[in-house]
Parts: C-alpha cells; sequence; structure tokens
C-alpha cells in the first residue's frame, strides 16, 4: 500500500466525480490549481496568473489546460501518465476562450462547477467567456470525494502524525524560559522539515497571555519560568498529505493552580469527544460532547472555537466539527478533535489530535502525551 498520490488511482478519482457532478446535475468542472487539482490528477500546479484549468465534462474525457511554458512539468507529474489530455495555450491566446470550447453545447449553457479556490479573476474571466453557463461551486462534487479517505489517504495521515509527533517529542531541546517565541519557532520548523515533512505550513508558540489567543504564532516574547505554553505545529509531506497536533506545555518550574485545574477539564473533554467519534455521530453531537464537560467545570464560555476541522491535502477543509453541522460521520472521515479553554490576559490550553473514523470508533494520528508536560530548563 502506498500513500504517495503520484500511485494512486487517480483514473478513478476522475471517474467517480464525473460520476457525481451528472448525480449533482453538474454538466462541466473547472478546477485551478490547488489541492483539488492535485486530488484529481496528481499535478500540484503553482497558481500563477495564468490560467491553468482542468475541464472534466460530466461526460467526455478530462482535459488539462495549461499555459505552454508550463506543459513540461504538467507532462512530467502524474498526469503525463494519467491518460489525461494536455492542450497548451501560447502568450497571445486567450485560455477562457479555449476552456470554453472545450466543453460541448449542453454544458457551455448549463451548469459549470468551479473549485471553491479559484481565484477571482479567473471566475470572472470564465463566466464572461461562457455567459450563459450557470457558475457553481464543486465543493458537492470534489469535497464529497475528498472528505472520505481511502485506504492509501489514511496511512499517508499515519505518517504524518508520527512525523508531527517525533517534533513534539523533542520540545525539551528547545523550549525553556529565557528563550522567546520566536527563537523556539525557528527551531520547531526546522525540526519539521527534519522529521518527514517538506514544508512548516505553521508554528504556533503561544505563551503565558500569549496562549489565550487560539491563532497567536510567534512572538518577540520571552518565556518565563512556569508559563504554559500552547504549541501547534503542522506541516506537508511529500504526498501532499498533513499533520497538525496541538500539545500544552509548562517551561519549567510549576504552573499556575487554576491552569492545572482547568487544564485536567480539557483533558477529560477531548479524551470523552474522541472516545464518542463513530458512524453516525454527527458533527454537531461530537462537538457538544467536549462543549458540555467545558462548560458544567465553568468554562463554556473560554472554548471560543470549533472542536474541530478536517485534514487531507489542506490541514483545513471538510468536515468541520462545530455546533450547526449536522453531517453524520462515516469511515473515512479525517478531522482534527481540539478542543481548547482560554483566559484572556492569562493563559490558554488547547489538546488536538487528528483521528480518522472507522467502522467501530476512532483512530488516533498522533501519540505524543497529553498528560501535562512540564519541561524543566
Amino acid at each position: 500500500m502506498t500513500s504517495d498520490p503520484a500511485t494512486l488511482d487517480l483514473g478513478s478519482r476522475l471517474t467517480r466525480a464525473q460520476d457525481l457532478a451528472r448525480q449533482q446535475g453538474v454538466d462541466a468542472v473547472l478546477v485551478s490549481p490547488g489541492a483539488d487539482l492535485r486530488y484529481l490528477t496528481g499535478y500540484d500546479a503553482k497558481p500563477l496568473e495564468r490560467l491553468t484549468c482542468l475541464v472534466l465534462t460530466a461526460a467526455g474525457d478530462p482535459v488539462l489546460v495549461v499555459p505552454a511554458l508550463e506543459q513540461p512539468a504538467a507532462l512530467a507529474s502524474p498526469v503525463g501518465a494519467s491518460g489525461v489530455s494536455v492542450v497548451a495555450w501560447q502568450e497571445t491566446e486567450d485560455p477562457y476562450a479555449l476552456v470554453g470550447s472545450l466543453l460541448p453545447a449542453a454544458a457551455a449553457q448549463g451548469t459549470v462547477a468551479l473549485d471553491n479556490h479559484m481565484w477571482a479573476e479567473k471566475v470572472l474571466a470564465l463566466a464572461a467567456a461562457l455567459p450563459r453557463a450557470r457558475q457553481v461551486l464543486a465543493t458537492p462534487v470534489i469535497g464529497e470525494l475528498r472528505m472520505r479517505k481511502t485506504d492509501d489517504e489514511v496511512d499517508a495521515l499515519r505518517q504524518a502524525g508520527r512525523a508531527i509527533d517525533r517534533v513534539h517529542s523533542r520540545m525539551g531541546e528547545w523550549l525553556r524560559p529565557g528563550r522567546t517565541e520566536r527563537e523556539v519557532g525557528r527551531d520547531i520548523a526546522d525540526a519539521i522539515v527534519a522529521e518527514g515533512h517538506v514544508t512548516a505550513d505553521f508554528v504556533i508558540v503561544g505563551s503565558g497571555p500569549n496562549g489565550s489567543s487560539p491563532h497567536h504564532e510567534l512572538s518577540d516574547r520571552v518565556i518565563e519560568r512556569g508559563d504554559p505554553v500552547v504549541v501547534d505545529i503542522g506541516g506537508s509531506l511529500e504526498s501532499g498529505y498533513c499533520s497538525d497536533c496541538t500539545r500544552t506545555y509548562v517551561a519549567g518550574g510549576e504552573p499556575p493552580a487554576d491552569f492545572a485545574a482547568y487544564y485536567a477539564v480539557l483533558q477529560r473533554a477531548q479524551a470523552e469527544q474522541c472516545e464518542f467519534v463513530r458512524p453516525g455521530v454527527t458533527a454537531q453531537e461530537l462537538d457538544a460532547v467536549g462543549r458540555d464537560v467545558i462548560t458544567a467545570a465553568g468554562y463554556g464560555e473560554a472554548f471560543l472555537h470549533r472542536t474541530g476541522h478536517g485534514i487531507g491535502l489542506e490541514t483545513h477543509e471538510e468536515p468541520y466539527i462545530v455546533y450547526g453541522n449536522h453531517l453524520p460521520l462515516e469511515p473515512g472521515m479525517a478531522f482534527s478533535v481540539e478542543p481548547g479553554i482560554y483566559l484572556a490576559g492569562r493563559h490558554g490550553a488547547r489538546i488536538e489530535d487528528i483521528v480518522v473514523c472507522g467502522d467501530d470508533g476512532a483512530e488516533r494520528m498522533n501519540h505524543a502525551p497529553r498528560d501535562l508536560v512540564v519541561l524543566e530548563g
């Protein structure tokens, strides 16, 4: 079994996308560079001002439209061996008119789905080239496929989880009083790559009061003895699949007493949520399990965000584990479980694991200790 999208059955993905398009009443799907294009073709194209676009009609053969100067790169990617036709356009040509010419009349006057990260200038140019078409998002087609991971994709997420766990296991090398968040963050970013990722996608080191801001990144604040420190880190493997794991540490000495008390609440909430994962449970119900534990302990208003997000070729993708999402979980859905408690201006804590819903429950992709770790230094 392999986790490299270059060797996955891309033809099956394209066929399933066409099947879903027909079921959704979509006549054509147009996909620009990004995770959707990589998922369907294996081509990790650069998002540039020149148009690169996969043209996938509900019934015809797929065609990848590329600038002539990028045709060699496209053919060197898995596209070259996939059977997808590659059509190059020259600098003086109108690529949007070319895309329009590749659509049958029914599609040009029907419903055309666009990937949800397509640049606005390209959306508008395609609208001008296809004035009689109705534009919709491609999420009900491509998102439905990407949300349910295959065994190969789950294996890629396992590899990503092991890699980021190795970084967390080394935190004592860098996280200590007297260093700034930025200094610690640089060391962590280097380790993310050293431990098997191609890129370090994000590094959050939130010490003391900065830990009460869930999306704080790095600052020049000097870490003090006894500071709680939220460390949320992730990267991408060569396969394109992502890691994302948060642990909260104490930098030398004993943490504040109130912090230790609510950390125990957080740990219980996260454990109960992971144990609750199974097919049929809705995203909203899973969110409520942890939120109820935290609210009962008096910290409900300090849990500021949703429980989690899907993960795969993007760090954040469907499904989102949040109140109002009635989507039932299914085997193969991968997402984070990351409740947090944040006391403004004082400190905060978060515990995050990536889990995959299986037939009988959750498989955690992360295994770094979840107990409160005091790093001596």
